[in-house]
């Protein structure tokens, strides 16, 4: 299957929803605690025993935690980047010419950005400052802050249908829905005993969201009825770093971990784990699903190799 080394630290992984061939990977140095980090765009090799290959890249003075690809424009990508920033990039063209804006209000790293699905002009971003921030692609500064985590905030997520929701994923073991026309938040999940690391919701159900966490698990939840989770997902052997609903099946969803492994799901059944990939030798910290394939997977991780595959074969075999 096809792989690629990259220099820094994996970080972030997302598949293009424009190109089936294209993905691109965040990075960051010296696992993040300092140094510069790199962009990475990549294209699959028509032949799955070859390598990927790089279309091009883009360099920062820090690290790149999490990174989005516009769902308006098939060449722009939005960074996460640990001095604080949010920058844009347009993959047509030069790395001279880029990054086409650099967005600095966060005063602490940037973990996590996405696009909006449905709305398709606005993406958020969560920060270690307790705080999401809302922005559109045509203003140079955020529209709003949302303010009432009391710790570090890992991930933010729209809701796949309804165009003003999203949730919020934080190190105060809450996760949070959000309306934007609403003041405040609209619900507040207690999920877990430990730290939550992400969050993502069902793209058939939109009241279907699960939760990844410090305490090896994830949790599913119906946000009708929150007081306990539907499903807990119990195989990973440590924090429990992202976790995606498949685009394509109701009830399949991919994890990865500090254990160093890719997981495939299936909430729906008690038997739940259905795929454990063991083929990263450090932490597995990004995960993601084709929207374009069925089944294709992509992961990176701290061992400086990103891997895409399909669902059911070995992600190292040649």
């Amino acid at each position: 299957m096809p792989v690629f080394k990259t220099p820094f630290n994996g970080y972030s992984v997302k598949f293009s929803p424009f190109y089936e061939s294209r993905l691109a990977v965040a990075t960051a140095q010296n696992f993040g605690i300092l140094g510069n980090g790199r962009l990475h765009v990549l294209s699959l090799p028509p032949a799955p025993s070859t390598p990927l290959t790089e279309l091009i890249s883009f360099d920062t003075a820090d690290g790149i935690y999490d990174l989005a690809w516009s769902e308006s424009h098939d060449s722009l990508l939005v960074a996460a980047v640990a001095d604080g920033s949010v920058k844009l990039y347009d993959t047509a063209l030069a790395p001279a010419q880029n990054p086409l804006r650099s967005l600095q209000e966060h005063t602490r790293e940037v973990h996590s950005v996405d696009y909006n699905p449905t709305r398709r002009d606005s993406f958020i971003t969560a920060s270690w400052d307790d705080t999401i921030k809302l922005w559109t692609l045509d203003r140079p500064a955020s529209i709003r802050t949302f303010k009432e985590h009391v710790y570090c905030v890992y991930a933010a997520a729209w809701n796949p249908r309804h165009t003003d929701v999203f949730a919020s994923a934080s190190g105060d073991c809450t996760v949070r829905i959000w309306d934007v026309r609403e003041p405040g938040s609209t619900m507040i999940i207690p999920g877990h005993d430990f730290e939550i690391l992400c969050c993502d919701w069902n793209k058939y159900d939109d009241c279907i969201i699960a939760t990844a966490s410090v305490d090896k698990s994830i949790k599913v939840w119906d946000v009708r009825s929150s007081r306990a989770p539907i499903s807990v997902l119990n195989g990973h052997g440590y924090a429990v770093r992202k976790v995606k609903f498949s685009p394509h099946h109701r009830n399949l969803m991919v994890s990865c971990s500090y254990d160093m492994s890719v997981c495939m799901w299936d909430f729906m059944v008690e038997d739940a784990l259905v795929g454990r990939y063991d083929h990263h030798t450090e932490f597995a910290v990004g995960v993601d699903l084709s929207v374009l394939v069925d089944g294709l997977m992509a992961s990176t991780g701290w061992d400086e190799l990103v891997y895409v595959w399909q669902h059911g074969t070995d992600p190292r075999a040649p």
